[in-house]
């Protein structure tokens, strides 16, 4: 048997690399690179990042239905295409407001009196500029998981599909582990030289890298049924389940597939209990990639260049990396078991969701050393993407594949509601926890100022896994298949 659709798994795992790369450059630079330049709060932080949020959950809701109608080769290609080119036009944020506002460089944008009329006005322009950018970036990255749990339904098995999203989903955590290593390096190194403040860079070199994958996916794929790298006993394991997907077994042509519309999707309890199941848990994981660099930095004082910043988030996205073994545990469950791909994923699924109570001593323990809080975290995201690697699967077991994008883009548009919503309550929490000339900042539980805010999210995020799971569970106790 050949084993070609591991060569396939390896291009989803580098495009979801490149995809949270992507996402963490503005996460690691706009803290001390960025924000001196505009005079950003966090609230103008929370801002983009929130409206980020709402723009990938609406592209995703027509992400899914674009890569059903189009096929995943052209599809992904669309979808990379569009976000590379996003990330790139990051680097001309600081021109334009420049350009609008009169003002001949960098130097005059940042050497402006903090809280002066013109100095708010340049954070409100730049911030208008950036949150453009953040919208085709959106827009392009909202088809990649769509496009990638497809290809994993065309070319996996039921019992090895969360393994697989696993791998290819453990991308999001290298990416973030390779992202603070190098993005705040790469940005402090072209600011030395002279070129900008060093940041725009930093966009632009890890954009280019998904025009770089766009290369090797022309040449390398096409579904199974089609490429002569999948022999028959490949191709035979594929359809182990009898009711593989459509684009493996059938001859029928692409126009006369059943598709799912959008609408008719949410008559379904499966759908309700994506969405929920969603909706709980993808605000963690954004606001842990979002905001941990400048909660090492408000609490602990370090910048995102700083050697130990960089070492405690490449360990925690080391650790978070344990979510591939997170991924084999269904297929376990599965073969030594004898359970259904069904009730062996949601039994793995309870398992994940206890972990994240860990985020719980977070901030208590931080006290002591800020290693506890790292380690903590870095447990509690590698539990969400073994969880995540699942509850996708959970989406190719019910649905016919031609219907799957479709799922995963609704599914994923409820995910990125609650990201803007915890992306831009955070900024505002954070911002009101400090306190003013007139009120005492928040205190909680001995915690003050922001703290006391980190501490208040650390807790939402802790209960929402097993509150997802139960809703799940309540919606759909029992497996059952979806027919067209």
């Amino acid at each position: 048997m050949t084993n070609y659709r591991w060569v396939i798994c390896t291009m989803l795992f580098f495009a979801t690399t490149v995809n949270y790369m992507d996402r963490q450059v503005l996460s690691l630079t706009w803290k001390d690179f960025i924000a001196p330049e505009f005079h950003w709060t966090d609230g103008d932080y929370g801002t983009i990042t929130a409206l980020f949020s709402l723009f990938y959950a609406a592209s995703q809701l027509f992400a899914g239905r674009f890569i059903d109608w189009l096929g995943t080769r052209k599809g992904y290609l669309w979808a990379i295409g569009i976000w590379s080119l996003g990330a790139c036009l990051h680097a001309l944020c600081g021109w334009g407001t420049e350009v609008t506002l009169g003002l001949g460089s960098a130097a005059a944008l940042s050497g402006l009196e903090t809280g002066s009329a013109l100095a708010v006005m340049v954070a409100t322009v730049s911030v208008y500029y950036f949150v453009a950018a953040r919208l085709v970036l959106a827009m392009g990255e909202a088809g990649n998981f769509p496009a990638a749990i497809k290809v994993t339904a065309e070319y996996f098995p039921k019992k090895d599909r969360a393994f697989a999203t696993s791998i290819f989903n453990s991308g999001a955590a290298v990416g973030a582990l390779i992202a603070p290593v190098t993005i705040p390096s790469l940005a402090q190194y072209f600011k030395s030289i002279g070129i900008g403040n060093g940041w725009e860079m930093a966009f632009v070199l890890i954009g280019v890298l998904g025009f770089v994958w766009m290369g090797f996916w022309v040449f390398l794929y096409d579904s199974p049924n089609q490429t002569k790298r999948v022999n028959k006993a490949e191709l035979a394991y594929i359809r182990l389940d009898g009711d593989a997907p459509e684009a493996v077994v059938s001859d029928k042509p692409k126009s006369e597939e059943k598709h799912l519309s959008i609408l008719h999707a949410f008559t379904y309890r499966q759908t309700w209990s994506f969405i929920f199941g969603k909706f709980m848990t993808d605000g963690v994981w954004w606001f842990f990639l979002f905001w941990i660099p400048a909660y090492i930095s408000d609490v602990y004082h370090m910048p995102s260049s700083d050697p130990t910043s960089q070492l405690l988030i490449f360990v925690l996205y080391a650790i978070t990396m344990l979510s591939i073994i997170g991924g084999y545990l269904p297929t376990y469950f599965v073969d030594k078991k004898g359970m259904k791909p069904y009730a062996g994923r949601m039994r793995a699924m309870l398992i994940f969701a206890f972990f994240p109570l860990l985020a719980l001593l977070a901030q208590p323990l931080g006290s002591i050393s800020y290693w506890y809080p790292i380690i903590i975290i870095g447990i509690a995201c590698a539990a969400h993407q073994s969880w995540s690697a699942n509850i996708y699967s959970t989406v190719s077991d019910m649905f016919p594949q031609s219907a799957v994008g479709t799922i995963i883009g609704i599914g994923s548009m409820a995910g990125g509601i609650s990201s803007m919503i915890i992306n831009k309550g955070s900024g505002m929490l954070f911002d009101y926890s400090v306190g003013t000339a007139t009120r005492a900042p928040l205190e909680v539980f001995g915690f003050v100022g922001k703290p006391a805010g980190y501490f208040i999210v650390f807790c939402l995020c802790a209960v929402s896994y097993l509150i997802a799971w139960g809703g799940m569970k309540l919606l759909v106790p029992h497996y059952k298949k979806i027919e067209l």
